[in-house]
């Protein structure tokens, strides 16, 4: 006669093998929503490529189109600029340190990404003698993310290994990958605020070859490093990466 097995085990076995399919499934939902998502990611990149070839296209054909009939192609204002701190709390005015406060640059090599309006233009230039900025490109803002880029999570600074920080941080308003986090930043969409908020700001390091002693402190249009450098900030950027 085989010996009866207590009901107890019978009733630990029965719950260890729910338990056990439960995580079957779920391992296997989570596997198909991770292939999901990256086919996901995957196009999206592949539009928004095909969407920077026709604008840069574009901007070449109208600077042709304008040395043909002997006039001059003024590009659009920039919407984005890239604000680096260099210089730190000593001597800064109580005005300037709220501003550099709002911008989120409390550390010198802090770099965040601010929308260009009338209101932060003034806001710069009464901070211009400590900080630099200028206009980044899509490259620039690509580095910045991949190689520094930080997401804030329940308060916490979370690096960006994978799209699902991203998922979990702006995925309410539409945005689910690397690919979208770029694009909005870099084209100024409507859910910039919420993508840059989610942003930590980025922590760089000293220059390559360092700021001059001499020039640190004058603008960057009379030989120093303070104030708007345009395009300029790229290289910069380059340089403390």
């Amino acid at each position: 006669m085989a010996p009866t097995v207590p009901e107890s085990v019978l009733k630990k076995q029965a719950t260890q093998a729910k338990i056990a399919e439960q995580a079957k499934q779920a391992s296997y939902e989570a596997k198909q929503k991770k292939r999901a998502d990256k086919k996901d990611a995957i196009a999206s990149a592949e539009k928004y490529s095909a969407e920077y070839a026709a604008a840069d296209a574009a901007a070449v054909a109208n600077r042709r189109q304008a040395k043909a009939t002997g006039g001059f192609y003024v590009p659009a204002m920039p919407k984005l600029a890239l604000i680096i701190r260099i210089r730190g709390t000593i001597g800064v005015s109580p005005k300037a340190k709220k501003i550099m406060q709002l911008f989120r640059l409390r550390q010198i090599h802090n770099a965040t990404f601010v929308k260009l309006n009338e209101s932060t233009i003034r806001m710069l230039r009464l901070i211009e003698p400590y900080v630099t900025y200028g206009y980044p490109t899509r490259s620039t803002i690509e580095k910045l993310i991949f190689k520094r880029g930080f997401g804030k999570l329940n308060k916490q600074r979370i690096p960006i290994a994978d799209n699902s920080v991203i998922q979990e941080g702006v995925g309410s308003v539409g945005i689910k990958c690397c690919a979208d986090l770029i694009h909005e930043i870099y084209t100024v969409g409507p859910s910039f605020k919420e993508a840059n908020n989610f942003l930590w700001p980025f922590k760089l390091t000293s220059p390559r070859g360092g700021f001059s002693t001499k020039t640190k402190l004058v603008h960057f249009l009379e030989g120093g490093e303070a104030g708007n450098r345009g395009e300029e900030i790229n290289k910069l950027v380059k340089r403390m990466i």
